[in-house]
């Protein structure tokens, strides 16, 4: 990385990024929508480098939305097969860095394969300290907030906590993300500007950017600029 280019940025502690756009670059390159799926999955391992190079200390990608599960079979199906091959490949590269991995979301509708090297590689990474990489599939901010409530409500159920006990904190604590910071800033590529159901109670007082690049095409020196632009902004969390 370039010091002298980068050594007047603070660099945001947590970043959110929206992988959108894989689908779209396909097509105007003439190529198949696996194919662009496969050109953003190769994408993500060289901004994961850029985001640990960079000091951040959490990057969160949207990888699988519980809506994509919407789509065709047949691309439902490249999409976990994709999955497949980033953590048996990328992702175990990425652990021996010292590569804490996280996962959001309700993982019990993939293949038994996939749950097991995830479970697997949460448990050998939990201990790794340098950098958090979470990873969101079949992750829905409504669906999290809906297992939220229900898990307060089962509480107040069994009456281990009062009604009068219940804050922000206590949601907070009872969402995927219990122990993580709210992201400091949310890029999303590919033109949208929109948050397409991501970390909306997270994102309460989070930078937004929206950037018409697709994800293959978002390269380095666009993390960069993002940051950048994230520090030309003045972060008031609702103040004056």
């Amino acid at each position: 990385m370039n010091n002298n280019k980068n050594n007047n940025l603070s660099f945001p502690k947590h970043i959110g990024i929206i992988m959108d756009g894989n689908r779209r670059w396909a097509k105007s390159n003439g190529l198949k929508s696996i194919d662009g799926h496969k050109k953003g999955a190769i994408n993500v391992k060289e901004i994961i480098n850029t985001a640990v190079e960079c000091n951040v200390k959490y990057l969160t990608l949207f990888a699988f939305s519980s809506e994509n599960w919407k789509r065709t079979n047949q691309e439902v199906q490249d999409l976990i097969s994709l999955l497949r091959y980033f953590l048996k490949k990328q992702i175990k590269d990425l652990l021996k860095n010292d590569v804490c991995l996280k996962v959001l979301g309700e993982i019990a509708l993939f293949p038994k394969d996939i749950i097991k090297d995830l479970t697997n590689l949460v448990e050998a990474s939990k201990h790794n300290k340098t950098f958090q990489l979470i990873i969101a599939i079949n992750y829905g901010s409504r669906q999290e907030i809906t297992s939220s409530v229900k898990k307060i409500a089962s509480y107040l159920s069994s009456k281990s906590i009062t009604i009068d006990q219940i804050n922000e904190k206590l949601i907070s604590d009872s969402l995927y993300t219990a122990g993580l910071p709210d992201p400091d800033l949310i890029i999303r590529t590919g033109g949208d500007c929109r948050l397409s159901n991501f970390l909306l109670w997270q994102a309460a007082y989070t930078e937004l950017l929206f950037i018409k690049k697709p994800w293959p095409e978002f390269s380095k020196d666009d993390f960069i600029s993002a940051i950048s632009e994230f520090n030309n902004r003045e972060r008031r969390f609702g103040g004056l």
